[in-house]
């Protein structure tokens, strides 16, 4: 199966490198990579629990902005995310399902008239298939964590390959020299189909200049390509979505999902001359209707320049 997956990666990059070839100017010009995990956060090993999102941009020389063409900045995407019930040994009745997705994905990043772009299409692999069942048993069995029980697994979300389509539009308020406001509105359908309005807000002098994307999950904003300055940003944010449907939580299980979806969140960045820093703390609200409470995750990500 970890075979088949880096093929499928591969699949997806050949394309990318393609272009590469073919376009002198066209390189990777940008990477970035996200670690969020609840112990992180509320330090509890529950339902979002853990992913891994992992971004490479491909395009011309950055000049400090997205270009207005289509295709002439693309993003590689892949995420893996582990879904949990409260409980890995006896988990409560009516409480979610244990899921394992794995997701590939080619956004199309763009600025017209001021407003950013974002246009993307991919494929997310659920299921056992993907082999996150078995990674996390390892994983508890080595830091001693209660591992998932037969019965968990055995109930986990079945196997499925879902196409997904997404789209978000934003636009930066300059509010003064140090901070603004970005509001935005994205939409997604495929493994989950929503719509989403809501607001980011960074103090500091680190976003001029430099390309953030937003992780699906938590909704925080990562760096991908590096801006100038140094120093400290503080960045925020909110935003509501409404939630027609999720694989993760398969009505015809008895499943009730939340229509009505909050998060919240609070970042801070570092960056220095050869290295940067961020950490990040995201409240994400109730997703299915027996959710007792919403939960804390933290999300980290580390940057080093050679």
């Amino acid at each position: 199966m970890v075979r088949k997956i880096a093929a499928m990666a591969l699949a997806l990059l050949l394309p990318v490198q393609s272009l590469a070839e073919t376009e002198q100017q066209r390189h990777k010009i940008g990477y970035g990579l996200m670690f969020t995990n609840d112990l992180m956060g509320d330090g509890k090993d529950r339902w979002r629990t853990g992913s891994l999102t992992s971004s490479r941009m491909y395009g011309h020389d950055w000049q400090g902005q997205a270009p207005a063409g289509f295709g002439e900045l693309l993003e590689l995407r892949i995420q893996g995310q582990i879904i949990a019930p409260a409980d890995l040994k006896t988990p409560d009745t009516g409480d979610r399902p244990w899921a394992g997705a794995l997701s590939f994905e080619l956004n199309n990043h763009m600025q017209r008239g001021g407003a950013e772009i974002v246009l993307g299409a991919g494929l997310a692999i659920v299921g056992p298939q993907t082999q996150l069942d078995e990674f996390q048993d390892w994983l508890h069995d080595l830091a001693g964590a209660p591992q998932p029980s037969a019965s968990v697994r055995a109930n986990q979300v079945g196997n499925k390959f879902q196409p997904l389509v997404s789209a978000e539009i934003g636009r930066d308020l300059t509010l003064s020299q140090r901070s603004a406001l970005r509001p935005f509105v994205e939409a997604r359908a495929g493994d989950e189909t929503y719509l989403r309005a809501g607001i980011d807000l960074s103090y500091g002098q680190l976003g001029q200049g430099s390309l953030s994307v937003r992780e699906s999950i938590t909704g925080q904003r990562y760096s991908v390509i590096h801006g100038g300055g140094t120093g400290l940003t503080l960045t925020a944010g909110a935003d509501i979505a409404y939630v027609a449907d999720s694989i993760y939580l398969p009505e015809g299980q008895g499943y009730g999902l939340e229509n009505s979806r909050h998060r919240a969140r609070v970042g801070l960045r570092w960056q220095g001359q050869n290295m940067a820093a961020f950490y990040g703390l995201s409240y994400l609200g109730k997703e299915f209707s027996t959710q007792s409470e919403g939960q804390l995750t933290g999300s980290l990500q580390l940057q080093l320049r050679f």
